[in-house]
């Protein structure tokens, strides 16, 4: 643990570095990812100029969810998805061999190289539209409140990193594998409130691949609290644990299917 934790702390050094030595870079792709919020929020006033509420959501209650949203998404692109979306590349080339050859777990390595340091910044763009609209909501929440929220925003990244990890295993009997992409892209689903889909695609969006829920989870429990929240996150944890394990379980089955770049 103190090995991976070291050179873990050296990725986030070499990421800051590299950042840095970019800045303008840095502050276009931070100020882009702003102006794509901002026209969200602008798309919220305009439709809240014809309709009171959305499926019972109020407009504040969904500028919450979006901010929410933003906060999942930017966390899981600051830590993971660069890293997620170069395994096809890595096996491709064979350069998984040198990650291979580390003198710690493979996964932790393909999944930890970079850290985007403009995703975290607008994460917390995102967590101050949130603050904001409870203000305007009149919602003060309380400790337990704001730790289920943390807690379901901590299972909806591991959800997210379990599902691309999984389609970026494929690579491994595909030659590219475009699905990591494809489910990134499928992130915006998550701005909705869950209440505006019905039949299958709810269903699938989120059970089977859960991106409407783990957005609309801590933004309900912050905007919208349950009466009693206790089993959504129950069922939030214990989803994110399965998808964890088998995660793990496909990349190991997937590690046996690999060549190396000199075999």
């Amino acid at each position: 643990m103190k090995r991976h934790l070291a050179i873990y702390r050296l990725a986030i050094r070499n990421s800051l570095i590299r950042d840095m030595s970019f800045k303008l870079n840095f502050l276009l792709w931070m100020l882009v990812e702003v102006l794509w919020f901002i026209g969200q929020l602008a798309f919220i006033e305009v439709l809240y100029g014809q309709v009171d509420s959305i499926a019972g959501w109020t407009k504040w209650e969904l500028v919450a969810l979006v901010g929410t949203h933003q906060i999942v998404a930017q966390l899981f692109q600051a830590f993971f998805y660069v890293n997620i979306a170069a395994i096809p590349e890595l096996v491709r080339t064979g350069r998984l061999d040198l990650l291979l050859t580390l003198p710690i777990d493979a996964q932790f390595a393909v999944s930890t190289r970079q850290i985007s340091f403009d995703s975290i910044v607008n994460a917390l763009v995102g967590g101050g539209i949130v603050v904001f609209a409870l203000l305007k909501l009149g919602i003060v929440p309380g400790p337990v409140q704001i730790a289920l929220c943390i807690a379901a925003i901590l299972l909806g990244i591991a959800v997210h990193y379990s599902v691309m990890f999984s389609l970026a295993c494929i690579s491994f009997w595909s030659v590219r594998a475009q699905f990591i992409h494809g489910y990134f892209n499928l992130f915006m689903i998550g701005r909705y409130p869950e209440a505006v889909f019905r039949g299958a695609f709810r269903f699938i969006f989120t059970w089977l691949l859960p991106i409407i829920w783990v957005s609309n989870a801590p933004a309900q429990l912050l905007a919208r609290p349950f009466d009693n929240p206790w089993p959504g996150i129950t069922a939030l944890a214990s989803g994110t644990l399965i998808s964890l394990a088998a995660t793990r379980a496909l990349w190991r089955f997937a590690l046996r299917r690999y060549g190396s770049a000199s075999s």
